[in-house]
């Protein structure tokens, strides 16, 4: 039996460890937290829950398959769909709810932005079969071995390569399908998804909006942490084993071949590493004496974020599960981001309210706020004045949109910053997502889920291919358990 080391918990860890235990692996994990989830976990603040990371949840198919994969009921994890995808809020007072489903957000569209219903529909048609055609061959599968692309998927996404936007960047694209600024702003907004610029990032991203608006999100009953402990649980009904508040402090090697791992208290031998670390710390941390892919490292960071968790004494009806002020000059504040300045005067502002799905996550009649604010990685910056410039603007901001003193609506508070998701989440300088996709090339930049050097190691998470976010991070998963299989023949 083949034995195999998950350095960290996250999502794409805690998928990799199913699926090689699958294999008929023997699989331990471990994690220097005490805490398994990765950014996918809660803290209770006196009687409020937190979600503290991700708030949005699509393809939950993904996890169905993983409970399949296992022989399990399915009814082991319950989501229900979102009849809204997201409530936005305009600096001139305008407020649109815009519903989940490509007819419905058409006619949303139509009578919130002016837009016509044929452009739009013809627009999200497109992006759905451009992710559809892309997802088997991009997504779910290596971008980074021959084999992948001797196959007919391929030709059939290369086939599409005229409709992908690739030479103009999402917000160009936006611009030129929709007549109202709004309309783009809203699109453009999928950006921040995987912590890149709508002003950079090329138009191929837009396929992000086709789960915001044809699929629509999702939400698990108890909140995103049920998607940890699903897959925790997962884990434990095979057998793996899990090692918390331990530390790995080196990846064992010889001839080119894992040997095992060194934590904190003991060496592991093993023939296979899976890191779910950020792909910049494996190689700085744990790696010693390995030659580092520095053109893949050194790539541009996605963002940051600041984030709020306000317990709130009172309900704010004109609020759904998902809602987005946006800022009164949002190109400028991207601008702001990725050249890393101290501060931005006008925030996008991003709040999620669980207890609007879950009564138990605040007293009655209050509600749990997750309050998430853009923001540059750290390189250095004065984070207590800049965290608590931010709080202010938030604060003003929201008081003015919702006509109410939301200071003294706020009774328990905690927060999330870059220097935090670094020392907690181990991400390089804060970034949520390893390398943004600010480049028309980035997907190829992004680091491989095996090393090429170094037979029995391999990579999952938000750092490596296919890249940031929940389903993602499930699907780097997928492709590591294919390249095991071939590697070793399994």
């Amino acid at each position: 039996m083949m034995k195999v080391a998950v350095i960290g918990s996250g999502v794409g860890g805690l998928a990799s460890a199913i699926r090689l235990a699958k294999l008929g692996c023997k699989v331990s994990v471990f994690e220097a937290n005490d805490f398994v989830g990765g950014k996918v976990n809660e803290q209770w603040l006196g009687k409020y829950r937190f979600d503290m990371g991700p708030s949005v949840f699509t393809e939950p198919a993904l996890i169905d398959e993983l409970i399949e994969l296992c022989g399990k009921d399915l009814r082991m994890f319950s989501y229900r769909r979102l009849e809204e995808s997201c409530r936005y809020f305009f600096d001139d007072g305008q407020q649109v709810i815009v519903p989940a489903g490509l007819e419905q957000t058409v006619v949303c569209f139509e009578k919130a932005f002016g837009e016509d219903p044929k452009r739009t529909r013809r627009f999200l048609k497109r992006l759905s079969k451009n992710y559809h055609a892309l997802s088997p061959v991009f997504i779910q599968a290596s971008l980074h071995r021959l084999k992948q692309w001797l196959n007919k998927g391929v030709f059939r996404a290369l086939a599409r390569l005229p409709y992908y936007g690739m030479i103009r960047t999402m917000s160009a694209v936006n611009q030129g399908r929709f007549k109202n600024p709004k309309t783009t702003q809203v699109f453009n907004r999928m950006a921040t998804y995987n912590g890149s610029s709508p002003y950079r990032t090329p138009g191929l991203l837009n396929i992000i909006s086709h789960l915001e608006f044809n699929d629509g999100p999702a939400m698990p009953i108890g909140g995103m942490v049920q998607i940890s402990k699903t897959l925790h649980q997962l884990c434990l009904d095979l057998g793996v084993e899990f090692h918390l508040s331990e530390r790995v402090e080196e990846i064992l090697h010889a001839n080119n071949k894992v040997q095992g791992i060194r934590t904190s208290q003991k060496v592991v031998d093993c023939e296979i590493v899976v890191s779910n670390m950020d792909v910049h710390f494996t190689y700085e941390r744990l790696l010693n004496g390995m030659h580092e892919p520095k053109k893949i490292l050194r790539q541009e960071k996605s963002s940051s974020a600041i984030v709020f968790y306000w317990g709130m004494n009172t309900t704010f009806p004109e609020l759904g599960v998902h809602n987005i002020f946006f800022a009164k000059d949002y190109e400028a504040e991207f601008e702001s981001i990725f050249q890393t300045k101290t501060r931005y005067e006008d925030p996008t502002i991003y709040v999620h309210i669980t207890s609007k799905v879950e009564k138990g996550d605040a007293p009655d009649g209050m509600e749990n706020w997750f309050v998430m604010v853009n923001a540059p990685i750290n390189v250095g910056q004065n984070w207590d004045e800049f965290v608590s410039e931010t709080r202010r603007t938030c604060i003003a901001k929201l008081s003015k949109a919702l006509h109410i003193d939301l200071e003294s609506c706020i009774q328990v508070e905690a927060h999330n910053e870059p220097r935090k998701i670094e020392s907690v989440y181990f991400g390089k300088q804060g970034s949520i997502y390893g390398n943004s996709s600010n480049s028309a090339f980035s997907a190829f930049y992004r680091h491989p889920n095996f090393s090429k050097s170094l037979k029995g190691l391999y990579f999952a998470g938000v750092t490596v291919h296919p890249g940031g976010g929940i389903p993602l991070a499930l699907n780097s998963a997928k492709i590591v358990e294919r390249c095991v299989r071939e590697d070793f023949k399994l």
